[in-house]
């Protein structure tokens, strides 16, 4: 690892750990040359499959591009961090396990909607609109009342409709 104040190629590891999570160990350096001390984090690096977009076009997969599907999705609702990060994690190791070397965007799609209808109800349905281009209210009603046919009662996530649903007359003008 070179040194990145003065470039020197010999720098040794003063101290090592492990993450909380166990994915990354972070190494504190010092270079032989200079003296000056910096960390390092080291990950696994792994190959994850390409992503076959609608249109055909093939992109690596981003994993900044997944957190930020989440984050947008789960904007001001009440889920931590480490939750987000544990959804994102298991939707990269379901790629992982898929064996696949291309995966289509509707199937990653797939994966991520059953994490964040895991974590939070709201955001699954803000998610959902977006991935499955509702086109009107009744799309949205259409999948609320879907979540909540399949939903336990005892679920900790509040109702999305509360009272009683009121039909919307489509051909009416607003």
């Amino acid at each position: 690892m070179h040194c990145p104040f003065c470039q020197h190629s010999d720098t040794r590891v003063i101290d090592s750990r492990v993450s909380e999570d166990g994915a990354t160990i972070r190494r504190r350096r010092e270079c032989e040359a200079c003296g000056d001390r910096f960390s390092t984090l080291e990950t696994v690096e792994l190959k994850l499959p390409a992503i076959i977009k609608s249109d055909g076009r093939r992109d690596v997969f981003d994993a900044r591009k997944l957190r930020a599907g989440f984050d947008r999705a789960l904007q001001k609702r009440p889920v931590s961090e480490e939750q987000i990060e544990a959804a994102v994690r298991a939707v990269i190791q379901q790629m992982r396990m898929s064996g696949e070397r291309e995966l289509a965007s509707r199937r990653l799609g797939e994966f991520v909607m059953a994490e964040l209808r895991k974590l939070d109800h709201v955001g699954y349905v803000r998610f959902a609109s977006v991935y499955r281009s509702f086109e009107d209210v009744a799309d949205f009603r259409e999948e609320i009342e879907k979540l909540e046919r399949d939903i336990p009662a005892s679920s900790e996530q509040l109702s999305l409709l509360s009272g009683e649903v009121v039909p919307i007359d489509k051909n009416k003008k607003r």
